[in-house]
């Protein structure tokens, strides 16, 4: 097998994504503003449009060496569905191929830190997981079943998950 696993795991996070905002865009105006009570801080949309800009972020940094000044006003979900499409294609483009140049050199972020570009891969997994559950938690405190996101369902979607003997 000689697949590039890290590209699989970008995909399926830009997957997962997708997923949460999909259930995002079927609630209200007032469901995407209440703070339910749960054990996250902040609104379903708050969290939505903070995990699709970071995301934008750590894209640009790996991409441009730079951060996108930060928007002055709130993106609608429509705008933050281009947003995510967009920084998640770029980020498993920039993942296929495992020799790319942009992988192999330090990035200097604004505050004149170093950082090893994996460092930044690895904050876009991580914090989209974070946030992902967050949205799940507020969601399921609106008595509404969010979608299932894991590791196990992706494979079953991607028919990369086989049954004994197969």
């Amino acid at each position: 097998m000689n697949e590039n696993i890290l590209m699989r795991l970008i995909e399926h996070n830009h997957w997962a994504n997708l997923q949460i905002l999909e259930i995002c865009e079927t609630l209200t105006e007032d469901q995407l503003d209440i703070q339910p009570q749960s054990a996250v801080h902040g609104t379903i949309r708050e969290t939505l449009q903070h995990l699709v800009t970071s995301q934008e972020d750590y894209t640009s940094m790996l991409t441009k060496f730079t951060t996108i000044p930060e928007k002055e006003y709130t993106p609608t979900i429509p705008e933050l569905r281009e947003i995510l499409i967009t920084s998640g294609k770029e980020l498993v483009s920039l993942v296929q191929d495992p020799s790319n140049n942009l992988l192999q050199a330090q990035i200097i972020l604004n505050d004149g830190y170093k950082v090893e570009p994996w460092v930044l891969l690895t904050q876009v997994i991580n914090h989209a997981t974070e946030h992902r559950e967050q949205i799940k938690s507020m969601i399921t405190a609106l008595g509404i079943k969010p979608p299932r996101v894991d590791g196990w369902f992706y494979a079953r979607e991607c028919n990369a998950l086989f049954p004994p003997n197969s």
